[in-house]
């Protein structure tokens, strides 16, 4: 009989909670997520208008800490889009890029998931360091609480401009999607030191006073994380460069905030045999079935739309086949000032000025030759600010 790591029964010793109290906590913290994602499954993602972020109600700033995810409309006018979307195409394919892409990836060419490893074009470093995607952002991390116990864990009014990729699907493709994931430390379970403390209260035994919105021990510089974003987000999201529909492949999201606490204790109780032999967690928490019976597509998306989601939240991405449409995004996320994005931000320009893949992805450097990426001469003060080259105003 396998026994359980003597870390974890270390760890357990530590914070009071005995195999009996792990079971309790399993199905206490079940039940919540039942009630959670049963109301998921019922109810479409939280929306707002970008030209109402100012007076959102209450009724619907309720609705998107319940659901941990929105969708912002119209924060780019659809002529703008429309261009990002032409130039990025144009960018493409100037660079030949489809073709260097198959050659390196030849099993993955036809049927992957079109997700590009490209960085750096003059659309994505524009939207990046929009004084609307500014608003946007400091919309969205009003939600969090940044200061406790005298700590300030983030800047909700400063962002690094993270660098993220592209998705890029032409109509008529077939592509996988992606399983159901979180890209988030908290996927780690207990293994990862600030989970512990991230998930201090559930593991006390009170998953009720656990709040999905506390920034407290998510922002140091000491971060082990089994997934590649090495980075705080508050929220991971993307812009919509085209049209998209429900049946076209597109992203679902699980709001079920309890989630991530929730496959924590189901990783400790797997790790102890309470359902039998024990069986060490993998690297990354799965979410089982009652985690994503609350995945619902996202609701239709136009040009200039953006999508966005807390970071533990689950989410997947549906199978494409046969779309009339094109499915392209630019990801861009939420990155504020921070301990762990501070420590990382220097590396950000000396990879945009080489046109080389930033730290936290695959080293495939596409861009290094490109033609037709954006340069220092592109970045507005934000965008300077964002990389370091002129103090946050």
């Amino acid at each position: 009989m396998t026994a359980p790591d003597p870390a974890l029964l270390e760890l357990l010793d530590r914070v009071g909670l005995t195999r009996a109290g792990v079971a309790d906590l399993l199905a206490h913290t079940r039940d919540i997520v039942a009630t959670e994602a049963a109301e998921a499954a019922a109810s479409p993602v939280p929306t707002v208008r970008f030209d109402e972020l100012e007076q959102v109600s209450g009724d619907i700033r309720d609705s998107i800490r319940r659901r941990g995810c929105v969708v912002v409309r119209g924060v780019f006018d659809r002529a703008e889009a429309d261009g990002w979307d032409r130039e990025v195409g144009d960018y493409l394919a100037a660079n030949d890029f489809e073709h260097r892409y198959a050659e390196r990836y030849p099993e993955a060419a036809d049927t992957g998931p079109r997700i590009w490893g490209v960085y750096w074009s003059r659309p994505q470093v524009a939207a990046r360091q929009h004084d609307r995607m500014a608003t946007v952002r400091r919309f969205l991390n009003s939600f969090w609480s940044h200061e406790s116990n005298g700590v300030t864990w983030f800047d909700p009014d400063h962002d690094i401009g993270y660098p993220d990729r592209l998705r890029r699907r032409r109509p008529g493709v077939t592509a996988k999607g992606l399983a159901a994931h979180s890209d988030s430390p908290s996927s780690g379970g207990w293994r990862i030191p600030e989970n512990v403390d991230v998930f201090r209260h559930v593991l006390a035994g009170r998953p009720e006073q656990y709040d999905l919105w506390d920034a407290a021990h998510r922002t140091s510089i000491d971060v082990r994380s089994p997934v590649s974003c090495t980075t705080f987000r508050t929220f991971q999201g993307w812009t919509a460069l085209s049209e998209m529909r429900p049946s076209d492949g597109v992203l679902h999201l699980a709001g079920v905030p309890m989630a991530a606490a929730y496959l924590l204790v189901l990783g400790i109780a797997g790790e102890l045999g309470l359902d039998g032999e024990p069986t060490p967690a993998p690297p990354r928490a799965r979410p089982d079935e009652l985690v994503q019976s609350g995945l619902v597509p996202i609701p239709a998306v136009d040009p200039g739309d953006t999508v966005w989601w807390h970071g533990d939240i689950i989410h997947s991405v549906g199978d494409a086949t046969n779309e009339q449409r094109w499915g392209n995004v630019m990801y861009i996320g939420s990155a504020p000032r921070c301990p762990r994005n501070d420590a990382y931000a220097p590396s950000m320009l000396e990879r945009f000025v080489r046109g080389a893949s930033p730290l936290d992805f695959p080293a495939e450097d596409f861009e290094t030759d490109f033609v037709g990426r954006a340069g220092i001469s592109d970045l507005s003060a934000l965008g300077r600010e964002q990389f370091g080259l002129e103090p946050i105003g």
